[in-house]
């Protein structure tokens, strides 16, 4: 007994050293002015009187470092949203060998996925290389393509008919 007492006075003196020691860095920072102009002094706290949260700190990381919040969500799910997205992914390719060489990988990670599933289970098939190239290609043609012009004006000369297939008395 007599040593469970003379450890717990050796390890309250030793704590009080340090507290001792961490009180008078943070004051001799505050003479030195070091805590002074930090930006959010004297603002209130972010998220007072809302209720309780417990993914604040995840919540706060993902918005204050600008990461997307779509890689917190399982692979499937990305996958899926992947292949929902590929279009757009796509439209800015060069070749038509680019554009299978973006769906072959995306294909391999499907793949990659199916082999050893993990998450939720949710149908994810690979993609039809042909049918997004079609797709690509036809976007091109879409974005390429002259504007139709702008209705001519008719010769006043001429005058239609209510009924264009009626007959003209001769």
């Amino acid at each position: 007994m007599a040593v469970t007492l003379r450890l717990s006075g050796e390890v309250a003196r030793l704590e009080m050293r340090w507290e001792a020691s961490v009180e008078a860095q943070i004051r001799s920072a505050q003479q030195r002015g070091e805590f002074d102009n930090l930006p959010g002094a004297g603002k209130p706290l972010a998220g007072r009187g809302l209720p309780y949260d417990e993914s604040w700190w995840i919540k706060s990381f993902l918005e204050r470092e600008q990461i997307p919040s779509d890689l917190l969500l399982p692979t499937p799910l990305l996958l899926r949203r992947r292949i929902e997205q590929l279009d757009d992914e796509v439209r800015d390719l060069p070749t038509e060998q680019a554009v299978r060489a973006c769906v072959a990988d995306l294909n391999a990670e499907v793949l990659a996925w199916l082999r050893n599933p993990s998450g939720p289970r949710v149908v994810v098939r690979p993609v039809d290389a042909d049918t997004v190239v079609q797709r690509w290609q036809s976007n091109r043609r879409a974005a390429t393509a002259p504007a139709e012009p702008a209705e001519a004006p008719r010769s006043p000369a001429r005058r239609r008919t209510w009924f264009p297939f009626r007959r003209r008395a001769a």
